[in-house]
């Protein structure tokens, strides 16, 4: 999702002009739109489909890292005793 500078920076004054096709370039490229005011970047832009894809990926990735952490310290159960914990057969 890396951001194509040629495509994806969009002035406010465009944004203010025409928020339609900013948000359809959003939707259809599924990358961030950075943008500038004065030739400064200002803030990112990106659809909430995206943004919530994203947060799923980070929260399994920090989950993921969490599990492997615990097994290093040896914080571990077996599975029956997951499975009796978790009230599953």
């Amino acid at each position: 999702m890396a951001i194509k500078f040629s495509e994806d920076l969009v002035p406010l004054s465009e944004l203010k002009v025409n928020p339609g096709r900013v948000v359809k370039h959003l939707t259809e490229s599924h990358r961030p739109v950075l943008l500038t005011n004065r030739g400064r970047a200002v803030a990112v832009v990106q659809s909430v489909e995206d943004y919530e894809k994203g947060e799923e990926e980070l929260a399994f990735m920090r989950a993921v890292v969490a599990g492997l952490a615990d097994l290093e310290a040896g914080r571990e159960v077996s599975l029956d005793d997951a499975r009796a914990r978790l009230d599953l057969k």
